[in-house]
């Protein structure tokens, strides 16, 4: 079960790119930390594994924060980037990997023997927590021995990570619903259409031109329509001629609502990594770097409202 892979864990921020946590509501929405935790106690409790740590991915970097059984701090607060490390290849493969003897691997890079020697980890399992194809967390478990983990350890983990998915992936479906319906108050309680609840129509009419179900000629209407409300509430302020193609206004439609990329792939039935793909070109385009100055230049050329 050992794949070739590197380790490199560092101490910096996480990136800017990539998929950002979902927005919560404060009141409403628990800590996802705290799911995480119950999660590595559970599997210690039933699966007898000695040492358990983990932590949520922000953007494309994983920040270790919960611990089971570790003896020492050395661990706390690394970060573990996308495609780095047991966890960075785990989150982008979407699956789990381990390696049988982490001392003496040849499949690794050992820049942090120290952190990880000092709690006499010999065999490692990393498991991703995929909530609609993006690696949102990752569950660690550890034996001093040197057996792999596998057997009821193993599929204890796996389930853990499933169960965890399956909370994520229920409280970002409320976060959303609290959303659309907080826009949807605040643009029609006074009887008068707000700009947010203009572009929450306008998302709608995207995202319903874009429904392969859809008549090709409706499409056309929707789409049409969609275009005038992104140049009304842009007032007088002269439009250029669009440079994106309609898939990258589609995605940046709903970046602006405030979607995640996972958020905008299952609304416009897309892969979290085309929806991805398809910022990164709108951004290149337009000169900008990030999703969000993308939407605000956008928005400037009133090709979005």
């Amino acid at each position: 079960m050992t794949d070739r892979i590197h380790v490199t864990l560092t101490g910096s921020l996480p990136p800017k790119e990539g998929n950002p946590v979902p927005t919560r509501s404060p009141l409403l929405r628990p800590r996802d930390t705290d799911a995480l935790r119950a999660e590595l106690r559970f599997v210690a409790a039933e699966g007898g594994v000695p040492v358990l740590f983990g932590g949520e991915v922000h953007g494309e970097a994983l920040l270790l924060s919960e611990f089971v059984g570790t003896r020492t701090g050395l661990l706390r607060g690394l970060v573990v980037r996308s495609r780095s490390g047991l966890g960075g290849a785990s989150m982008v493969a979407g699956r789990p990997m381990s390696v049988a003897d982490y001392r003496n691997s040849a499949h690794i890079t050992h820049d942090y023997d120290a952190p990880v020697l000092s709690e006499g980890i010999k065999s490692v399992l990393a498991v991703p927590v995929v909530v609609d194809g993006t690696a949102r967390a990752m569950l660690y478990g550890a034996y001093r021995a040197g057996a792999p983990i596998g057997g009821r350890a193993a599929d204890l983990m796996v389930t853990s990570a499933n169960r965890l998915s399956q909370e994520l992936h229920i409280r970002d479906e409320v976060d959303r619903r609290l959303r659309l319906r907080e826009a949807h108050l605040t643009g029609f309680d006074d009887g008068v259409a707000t700009p947010e609840a203009i572009r929450e129509v306008h998302a709608e009419l995207r995202r319903l031109a874009s429904d392969g179900s859809v008549a090709t000629g409706t499409r056309a209407q929707l789409r049409t329509l969609a275009d005038r409300l992104a140049k009304a509430l842009g007032g007088n302020t002269p439009g250029v001629s669009t440079p994106l193609t309609t898939r990258e206004l589609d995605v940046l439609t709903q970046v602006a609502l405030g979607c995640t990329n996972s958020e905008a792939a299952q609304r416009l039935s897309l892969k979290p990594e085309t929806v991805k793909s398809y910022l990164r070109s709108a951004a290149a385009k337009l000169g900008t770097r990030t999703r969000h100055e993308a939407v605000s230049r956008a928005r400037r050329h009133r090709l979005i409202p």
